[in-house]
């Protein structure tokens, strides 16, 4: 019996590169850096300042949010509201970095509440996140985080062309 326990583990475990809460750890340890990097903007350019024709990193920042939060509830449920639908992220867009930074945390606790209670076999089960992109929702939740780090890199040359230097992506405390 005990053989057949150990077989049984080292099956599973010959499929696991990651688990759950290591995704977790590392979707928020990104989610931690691009905090700080809003932190970093000057009030007065978060909301307005453009290059080349990109919108302003508080509109990314409010995409990041109105992925994130529905994405994780998606996951979780499979109940998925259309991108951009009306949800407990929208409504008055925030209008200070004050704002922002404090609905950047009500999604981060979201994710923090909502993810557990995700069933593992969720992860491998393909659907379409948010009524379009069909998937298995490992990828779309890797998606999320690969969109955060790419609007995230467009805030880094925001910070450079303004003479500010942007946190350490590699930090992810």
């Amino acid at each position: 019996m005990a053989t057949t326990n150990i077989q049984t583990q080292e099956a599973d475990l010959s499929t696991l590169v990651i688990t759950a809460e290591e995704l977790l750890n590392h979707w928020q340890g990104h989610r931690r850096v691009t905090r700080r990097v809003i932190e970093a903007f000057p009030e007065d350019k978060l909301f307005t300042y453009s290059i080349g024709g990109m919108r302003p990193f508080s509109e990314l920042v409010m995409e990041m949010i109105h992925i994130a939060g529905p994405g994780v509830k998606g996951v979780a449920t499979g109940e998925w509201k259309s991108f951009g639908e009306e949800d407990e992220f929208t409504g008055a867009a925030p209008q200070t970095k004050t704002e922002l930074l404090a609905l950047w945390d009500k999604v981060t606790a979201v994710i923090d509440s909502v993810w557990p209670q995700i069933p593992l076999h969720r992860f491998h089960e393909v659907e379409a996140a948010f009524g379009q992109y069909e998937d298995s929702l490992y990828s779309s939740v890797l998606y999320f985080i690969d969109n955060e780090i790419h609007h995230r890199g467009q805030g880094y040359v925001y910070l450079r062309s303004l003479g500010i230097t942007p946190p350490a992506f590699y930090d992810r405390s």
